[in-house]
């Protein structure tokens, strides 16, 4: 009998902050299989489209294998050497506070840990910021004003235990999807549950809101005053709890009556139906278990902490906190977000959730780590990063596991920064960024499937990331490059770790040292858990008590890490959007990502699953302002602010607000010509906590007319010289290529020739020209296989492209297949799949809108049934409905 050799291994989704379990089936011939552990309580076996399909981002292509100084390969040694001897170098001629640290919630908790120990222990400044900065930053400084401490309260069961959710500033079901599974479910389970959502889209999450609440915006802190006001004049506040467990509230109130003195107020500030507003302020204030979750709709504005202080005040009113089904609920944006947070990865942050303008927890933290020296005052945050090295005072900076070229707001100026800076380094697992092509020394990091360590999700769930599979080439773990440097920089004995477990124990350790129950964040009982142990440790929430075992929620007792033991309601008095529109810029610009993609797309645009459902930029209009502005729907408009201007298709819908656009975040010039929206985001930022303001940017909108358009697939990846707009995406067996140009060439066959033949190479070439049309059709067949096509045409008029796509899985065309090819149109016989709905399972709209038609399935688990869409991660499941409805 055959010996089964398959290798399982339990892991932790790379992507967004819920921290899904994986498990990972490896058999002898390589197959990987990518499953939801059930036993892990994030997501007791739920993935999202993204993390099934992990096994697509597994290969190697456009990965940096080998260590680089300008642009040449070199040997570790001598890479690590140049970097070290440069930053002594720098530091020596131009001090340590021109040295900058930029890094991400890419990193494991590990890695992140000695990151900052070298730069704010050993070279002794606090320049070290990360991503997070982007995201999170508003709901941690939000969270320290309130309760003193960076703190979560809750938990994902409380969504389960909830009779009201409050979903504000969240596309839920796109950006943390398995959150939106949970909560679907919790719906399911208890008809009496009842979901709000409060966000200027009709986002896909609207599909399971009992109450939509379109809101102005900026103007969330108002609703919020709105409803303290509200929950106070209606007698629904916890006496005793606001009596022994917090502070501030009569100021609080004060300032939130001068702003939101009743209901209509309310509504007619954030230009809302006043009867709905009603309708969730009653709610509020007669449901106990009441859970607001939010995340980036309400972080992301120049007040996002007054946005966060707003909610926390309605949880410390009502006493709605540290129990059961209740609580205000940050959810954060990366997987390793909260690890960052704990070992201090902010710039005005120490490790172990201590504080850098605190001198005994600057004692502490120097005494533990025996080093020479520490920072005493913050450093510089993300923005402040990028102008300082404009400006040229930040003379080296070393870039981990982030692209800020492409996700910096006003990014033309951080590529401009990053231009010009002296000293360049980058960490990455890709070879060709946005950010590594202004690179001097390029140094090979491992990534998902690669790494060994830990992260931690949204509700403070520590969980092991594992290795899966051999390293390649020479990649290294971070912690190990940042390690080597450090040595090389006169540390050897306080960097001297032999694997990542070794970290793990020392910031373990460092979080219980003088603690005292003085501060939140402690796992000091796992410091000395051992090697064995640390390779199995399963899921658990901190912090840890002196038996191991994890805390589901904070603050059950009424005691906060203030110094008064009292959570503190914050004063809010709304401030609106830093730069408002204008007769110049009379639209209101709002980012995000989309549904299977993943911030700049380094990783999942080379899936083709997941560039299936949307494969192109575009910008989100709806259809009053697409006439008002002369638009046409699935034209290519050019979108422009104060800060730069970008070019993408117009998907018109009546789910986008009036006087509002959108755009989503993921496009960069590794994929698109012009397309990164990043471009035209305002730099202003929250005055506390620095998060930029990428929520509401003036822009304007106008046509892009080029004087061609068209569509490549080819198996191979093209360098265009001919397109002024292009964006490429993985298809399954081809890249597509939709293009359009400002120039007419003079000769389209010997162009398309030149780009998709080799001089050398007899090929079979087929096309079709017809000059009064100005159209050109094109195919390169390769042994009677298609190898690449072209179409080319006047306007946006052309065929569709998934007959053509689903050709470059037929190993030998038919003659039938032939006499179609050019005429983009399937046979008769053959159906066309349409756009991609269910990513997991490759279904198309056509396909689905057929089944109802045919068969007349009354629900989504009918149609699932059928044909399997929406039947795996879930994801699709809003946009069937819709179908549904429509057809």
């Amino acid at each position: 009998m055959a010996m089964n050799h398959e290798k399982i291994i339990k892991t932790t989704c790379p992507y967004c902050g819920v921290g899904c379990g994986v498990v990972v089936n490896l058999d002898e011939q390589g197959v990987i299989k990518i499953k939801g552990d059930p036993d892990h309580p994030a997501n007791y076996g739920r993935l999202c489209s993204k993390g099934s399909a992990l096994a697509d981002s597994l290969g190697m292509e456009g990965r940096l294998l080998y260590p680089e100084i300008n642009g040449n390969a070199c040997s570790w040694g001598d890479a690590l050497n140049v970097v070290s001897h440069r930053l002594k170098d720098i530091i020596e001629k131009h001090g340590k506070e021109s040295v900058a640290f930029y890094v991400s919630g890419q990193l494991l908790t590990e890695d992140y840990y000695v990151a900052n120990k070298l730069v704010k222990g050993f070279i002794g400044t606090a320049n070290i910021d990360t991503n997070s900065r982007l995201c999170m930053s508003s709901a941690v400084a939000a969270q320290k004003r309130a309760f003193g401490s960076d703190s979560v309260p809750g938990c994902y069961e409380d969504l389960e235990r909830a009779r009201l959710i409050i979903l504000a500033g969240s596309n839920t079901a796109w950006c943390h999807p398995v959150v939106y599974q949970r909560i679907v479910q919790a719906k399911k389970d208890n008809p009496d549950l009842v979901v709000a959502l409060i966000d200027p889209r009709q986002t896909a999450t609207a599909d399971i809101a009992d109450i939509f609440l379109p809101i102005k915006p900026g103007t969330d802190s108002i609703f919020f005053n709105g409803l303290l006001v509200y929950l106070q004049e209606q007698d629904e506040h916890n006496i005793q709890f606001i009596k022994n467990c917090t502070e501030g509230m009569d100021e609080a109130l004060d300032h939130a009556r001068q702003s939101a003195p009743d209901i209509a107020s309310v509504a007619a500030q954030c230009e809302l139906d006043e009867e709905e507003v009603t309708r969730l302020f009653r709610l509020f204030a007669h449901t106990e278990r009441v859970v607001t979750v939010f995340s980036q709709g309400i972080n992301q504005f120049s007040s996002g902490t007054d946005r966060v202080n707003s909610i926390i005040n309605c949880h410390l009113l009502t006493g709605r906190i540290g129990r059961p089904g209740m609580g205000p609920f940050s959810l954060t944006g990366q997987p390793n977000a909260m690890g960052g947070r704990e070992v201090g990865g902010l710039a005005n942050q120490l490790a172990a959730h201590m504080e850098l303008d605190n001198e005994e927890h600057r004692d502490c933290v120097q005494t533990f780590w025996q080093s020479p020296h520490i920072a005493d005052k913050q450093g510089l945050k993300a923005v402040d990063l990028f102008d300082a090295m404009y400006e040229g005072d930040i003379k080296a900076v070393w870039i981990m596991g982030t692209n800020p070229a492409v996700s910096m707001p006003d990014s033309n100026k951080v590529r401009e920064a990053l231009k010009h800076c002296e000293l360049v380094i980058v960490s990455d697992c890709m070879r060709d960024t946005d950010t590594t092509q202004f690179a001097d020394i390029l140094l090979p990091a491992q990534t998902w499937s690669e790494k060994d360590g830990t992260v931690t999700n949204s509700e403070r769930r520590v969980s092991r990331q594992r290795s899966l599979l051999p390293i390649p080439g020479e990649a290294k773990a971070d912690w190990w490059i940042i390690s080597e440097v450090a040595k090389r920089m006169g540390f050897e004995k306080e960097f001297s770790y032999n694997e990542a477990a070794d970290i793990f124990f020392e910031h373990a350790a460092l979080s219980g040292y003088r603690n005292n129950a003085t501060r939140d964040f402690d796992i000091s009982a796992w410091a000395d858990m051992g090697y064995e142990a640390y390779d199995n440790l399963q899921p658990t929430q901190w912090p840890i008590d002196k038996d191991k075992k994890g805390t589901k929620r904070l603050f059950t007792e009424g005691q906060f890490y203030t110094p008064s033991g009292k959570a503190r309601f914050v004063a809010v008095t709304p401030r609106p959007p830093a730069i408002d529109t204008d007769d110049e810029f009379p639209l209101v610009l709002n980012t995000g990502r989309v549904r299977d993609h993943w911030h700049t797309l380094t990783r999942t645009g080379h899936s083709a699953r997941l560039s299936g459902h949307i494969s192109e930029p575009y910008v989100e209009i709806h259809p009053k302002d697409l006439a008002a502005y002369s638009l046409e729907d699935k034209s290519l408009a050019c979108i422009t602010s104060k800060w730069g201007e970008v070019i993408v298709r117009v998907t018109v819908t009546e789910q986008q607000r009036i006087g509002s656009v959108f755009i989503p975040m993921h496009w960069n010039q590794q994929f698109a010509s012009q397309a990164g929206v990043d471009m035209l985001i305002n730099p202003a930022v929250d005055p506390i906590s620095g998060q930029p303001e990428f929520k509401y940017t003036p822009v304007n909108i106008s046509t892009y007319q080029p004087q061609w358009y068209g569509f490549i697939l080819s198996r191979r990846r093209l360098k265009l010289t001919n397109a002024n707009y292009w964006v490429c995406s993985k298809g399954r067996g081809y890249w597509k290529y939709e293009i359009g140009g400002d120039d007419l060439p003079g000769d389209w066959a010997k162009c398309a020739r030149s780009l998709l033949c080799s001089e050398d190479n007899k090929v079979d070439w087929i096309e079709y020209f017809d000059n009064a049309q100005k159209k050109y059709r094109a195919a390169r067949l390769v042994n009677n296989k298609l190898e690449s096509c072209v179409f080319i045409g006047p306007d946006i008029h052309l065929p569709e492209r998934d007959y053509l796509a689903d050709l470059f899985g037929v190993d030998v065309l038919s003659d039938q297949d032939r006499a179609s090819l050019l005429t983009g149109k399937p046979p008769l016989d053959v159906k066309e799949r349409g756009p991609i709905v269910c990513s997991c399972f490759n279904v198309g709209l056509n396909e689905i809108t057929e089944l109802i038609k045919e068969k007349q399935p009354a629900t989504v688990e009918e149609i699932g049934a059928c044909i399997k869409a929406g039947t795996n991660c879930g994801s699709c499941i809003p946009e069937i409905k819709k179908i549904l409805l429509k057809v």
